[in-house]
């Protein structure tokens, strides 16, 4: 999508579409629009469209009155999605090229972003291996337009862009049937993108892992024919002071769980391909941070397996030794996600990370818990847990904190080794977030179980069927912000 800035009065926007933004309670005087708010043939709700065709004194060929909703809960998060509503309509009229207006109250770096970010992920689709394309549209160009503003707006459009496209990379990745997607696969994509982006590449192969004894990671790898990858892609600034905060991200990387011998029913396995979403996003914000050049280090470590069942993969019952030294009794095959970031969580202190996140499609109990609307939170450590709900706040994903107290402890108990990789029926996301702290104490850590976010079953307004990208934009503001980089270009 080619997007500009443009500083014009609204009347002489040259555009096949103008996208104009309405709210609820909030009669709209500008272009006429006052007789349809009367009538009750605008109302400003969430995602409601009117599109009017010449409308006099306009250069546009068309305006787009685009509900936001009730002034008061509007911010840069609604803009987005609102934005993501409007192309996914235009595109639906065959409309290729369309224009945002801003007012002075939106004229702001963040609603700027936001915008393009907006139009970006609504422009993506999840049809990349169907044949016939001739029901395929895209809007091929994007205008921002402001009456004023100053060179901030650049910079935040340039921004948007580079976070929407980097999302959007991620999506693509997750989306990736496993038959064509490996670990891999997974680490060779990561390799082209780091290339391209001048970030630091290095991956583990099996043997390196035994060598420096990852027996929980290769435990979930030794049922497959397909070999297993720890990728690591690093960003260093050009100048970070000494002792500063080295930012560590972990995704989790499963390209395919079958849930090994603790095999899962047939009803949904297809979506297992999506349970690298979490490497995806974390590969994904990589690529944002690259070209966005925080202040501080940041290192992503990606652990990529398949989770198959087979005459050699793992058993429950089995006892697997970790790289931390702990000692793991698998009673579920199906629990694989927290056996390998245990490693990959352990190795990150190792390089030097100061401070961890992971994201992880984890358990199907933090879908019960929060369903599909927020990201189950945990964390170790109080103020990374601030500054991450604080990012996420910012980017409009929702996160919730969870409970990590010592108390759960009690459900993971093994008379056979330190400790089971289940907890039992209850509290099955607590739990699992509890195994994993055993693993990150005493580094400042947060987890973000991501199961019940990081795919729609069916498509919203503003986004196509299929994978999300979160928490990208969390993890990407996470490390901007620190140090006050900011998102200055």
């Amino acid at each position: 999508m080619q997007i500009t800035l443009q500083r014009q009065p609204i009347e002489q926007v040259q555009t096949d579409a103008l996208v104009l933004l309405v709210f609820q309670d909030r009669r709209e005087d500008r272009l006429g629009l006052g007789e349809l708010f009367d009538a009750g043939e605008i109302a400003g709700k969430p995602f409601e469209m009117t599109l009017l065709h010449n409308v006099p004194g306009m250069r546009a060929k068309r305006v787009l009155a685009v509900g936001a909703g009730k002034p008061g809960k509007f911010n840069a998060a609604e803009l987005r999605r609102a934005v993501g509503a409007a192309i996914r309509h235009l595109k639906s009229k065959s409309i290729t090229e369309a224009a945002i207006w801003l007012d002075a109250a939106q004229a702001s770096a963040d609603y700027a972003a936001a915008a393009v970010e907006g139009a970006i992920l609504g422009d993506f689709e999840t049809d990349r291996y169907k044949t016939d394309k001739k029901d395929t549209k895209t809007v091929e160009r994007l205008t921002v337009a402001v009456a004023e503003g100053g060179p901030q707006l650049d910079a935040a459009v340039e921004r948007g862009r580079i976070v929407a496209e980097a999302q959007n990379f991620a999506r693509e990745l997750a989306n990736e049937p496993a038959n064509r997607l490996t670990p891999m696969g997974l680490a060779e994509h990561a390799h082209r993108m780091a290339e391209e982006f001048g970030l630091e590449y290095e991956v583990l192969d099996r043997d390196r892992m035994a060598q420096l004894g990852m027996g929980s990671l290769l435990g979930v790898a030794i049922g497959s024919a397909e070999p297993p990858a720890l990728i690591v892609l690093r960003y260093r600034p050009a100048a970070a002071p000494a002792g500063s905060v080295h930012l560590g991200l972990v995704g989790k990387g499963v390209t395919f769980d079958t849930g090994g011998i603790s095999i899962k029913p047939a009803d949904g396995m297809e979506k297992m391909k999506y349970d690298m979403a979490g490497g995806a996003a974390t590969i994904g914000a990589m690529r944002a941070l690259a070209q966005l050049k925080p202040a501080i280090p940041v290192t992503a470590l990606i652990p990529a397996v398949e989770n198959m069942p087979g005459s050699r993969a793992q058993r429950p019952g089995d006892i697997v030794t970790s790289l931390s030294g702990k000692t793991i009794e698998v009673i579920n095959t199906d629990a694989e996600g927290r056996l390998i970031l245990a490693d990959a969580l352990s190795y990150a202190q190792k390089l030097g990370c100061t401070h961890l996140v992971d994201a992880a499609t984890l358990t199907g109990a933090i879908v019960v818990a929060l369903g599909h609307i927020n990201v189950g939170l945990f964390a170790n450590d109080d103020a990374l847990r601030e500054r991450v709900m604080l990012a996420a706040r910012a980017e409009g994903e929702k996160m919730w904190h969870m409970p990590l107290e010592d108390d759960y402890k009690d459900y993971l108990k093994s008379a056979f080794a330190d400790m089971p990789n289940v907890g039992g029926r209850y509290g099955g996301a607590v739990t699992a977030a509890m195994f994993l702290k055993e693993f990150a104490d005493p580094t400042p850590w947060v987890h973000l179980d991501i199961a019940g976010t990081a795919w729609l079953d069916d498509g919203k307004p503003f986004l196509a069927k299929g994978p999300t990208g979160v928490p990208l934009r969390t993890m990407v503001r996470l490390a901007m912000d620190w140090g006050g980089t900011g998102f200055s270009l």
